[in-house]
């Protein structure tokens, strides 16, 4: 990066005689030089962990470490969005309401996650268990106008959010 400063010249670290000598000047300014990038991103480190202000091409890296998948199609700020509810995400991961809000998140669009019940309990002793005996969810999404939602990746995120024992559908309604 030309141009770019250190907030912390090595100079400034030597003994005050070599502060005057051409020699020592050049060589702590060539370290400055190849230094500065790195000593800036250390200083900006919070903000780097940030996924309001990290850089764009720093999100999708912030993203995997989280655990979230990015479409590189999505405006910036879906992405960025996507990445700070990522930890409230996996606090509700593998419940119906944490499987809404991931595919909301993803599609945009409005989501009902249809379960069998299987989960469920009964307080009355020697009653039939609730629900059907098989464990499984439907997702129903409806995309918003003008907008299309890829059926493959829709599935993968569900797959990958739901229970492994579970199986599902995923149907998307027209608008």
């Amino acid at each position: 990066m030309a141009g770019l400063g250190t907030p912390h010249p090595l100079i400034a670290s030597l003994p005050g005689l070599y502060h005057e000598d051409e020699l020592a000047r050049g060589l702590t300014g060539a370290f400055d030089e190849v230094l500065a990038p790195i000593i800036n991103t250390i200083d900006n480190l919070p903000a780097y962990l940030d996924p309001a202000l990290t850089p764009e091409d720093f999100l999708d890296w912030l993203g995997g470490w989280v655990g979230v998948l990015l479409d590189e199609t999505w405006p910036l700020e879906r992405r960025r969005a996507f990445v700070a509810v990522a930890a409230q995400l996996y606090r509700s991961r593998g419940t119906p309401a944490g499987l809404e809000m991931q595919v909301k998140l993803f599609t945009a669009g409005e989501v009902e996650v249809i379960e069998s019940g299987g989960a469920a309990w009964s307080t009355s002793p020697g009653a039939d268990a609730p629900g059907k005996s098989d464990f499984s969810l439907l997702v129903r999404v409806t995309p918003p106008k003008k907008s299309s939602i890829d059926r493959a990746r829709l599935d993968r995120l569900v797959a990958g959010a739901k229970p492994a024992h579970v199986a599902h559908a995923v149907e998307i309604v027209a608008a």
